[in-house]
């Protein structure tokens, strides 16, 4: 493999310890040939986060944020100063997410594999694992085949590559032609469903989004326990918290659903808030449980 030039995209809010330990499993990747460079948002840490970074880290490139990106804002702008360089690759990593010293090896070798299988413009996920169960958490994703279901399912890896529709944010390595056709992150979204967003216009403008074989790292799952699909709660809570940026803010689901949710986008866009009302106790068929929580495990 020739040398490339890799920007890993980071966003981060008062995890110091967290982020410290993602950016150290990062720099004992056993790449080889891979020029890295590290973008990393302070969205307004109070805990000392970037004072951390730079005396641990002092090649990282810090950006300040204002204290209310949330995760998409944070990415997008750290996204936006890394295209400006420009890159071979663009790597999304959440600073929750620890990875296997073998990632990013992993990574570019399968999007090197797709291109000579004539499929440059690929997407490639990375699947995590919750670190004390093992079990699968965070990665690719398919829209559900029920037509009245507006989520999109996590899949979990093979040995093998797949093709997906789109995918959660955790781990995601977008080669400079994706970005070239695709952009950066649409400012519609605050914090939830920017990542799924993407996946989709990649798609559409006929890029593909592939789940790589096995898994990449560990990142726990994130418990439902205190948001808006969380029963014990009550209406009007839960009804605060979907409209809040970590939900589902009227102006960017709207945005979502009108995208890709077809002629009948209107009975899809009801689902969250009637079933908030409701108290829709099987989480798991909640029309966007899986972005929600996996939106949760961010900043």
């Amino acid at each position: 493999m020739d040398c490339v030039k890799l920007a890993v995209l980071i966003t981060c809010y008062n995890r110091r310890d967290k982020t410290l330990t993602c950016l150290q499993a990062l720099c004992q990747q056993n790449q080889q040939n891979v020029t890295v460079d590290v973008y990393l948002v302070d969205d307004g840490c109070s805990d000392g986060t970037a004072d951390a970074v730079k005396q641990n880290y002092p090649a990282v490139k810090i950006l300040q944020g204002n204290g209310n990106l949330f995760w998409v804002g944070g990415m997008r702008l750290a996204f936006a100063a890394a295209l400006q360089e420009g890159y071979d690759y663009y790597l999304w990593l959440n600073d929750d997410t620890l990875l296997d010293p073998n990632a990013l090896t992993k990574l570019l070798s399968n999007h090197c594999y797709l291109t000579q299988q004539g499929h440059p413009d690929s997407i490639i996920v990375g699947s995590t694992r919750d670190p004390l169960t093992g079990n699968p958490t965070y990665g690719g994703a398919m829209r559900s085949k029920r037509w009245y279901s507006n989520k999109y399912e996590f899949v979990e890896p093979t040995e093998e590559l797949q093709q997906c529709h789109t995918m959660f944010g955790n781990c995601v390595l977008i080669p400079a032609s994706v970005a070239q056709k695709v952009g950066n992150l649409d400012p519609a979204f605050i914090h939830t469903l920017g990542d799924i967003d993407y996946g989709l216009r990649a798609r559409k403008l006929g890029c593909s989004v592939w789940i790589a074989p096995g898994y990449i790292g560990t990142c726990s799952q994130n418990s439902v326990r205190g948001s808006w699909v969380d029963t014990k709660l009550s209406v009007t809570e839960r009804l605060r918290k979907l409209l809040q940026p970590k939900g589902y803010p009227i102006k960017a689901w709207t945005v979502f659903t009108k995208r890709h949710s077809g002629p009948f986008w209107f009975i899809y866009w009801f689902l969250p808030y009637l079933r908030a009302v409701i108290g829709y106790r099987d989480l798991s068929a909640s029309p966007a449980f899986c972005e929600e929580a996996q939106q949760s495990t961010n900043i």
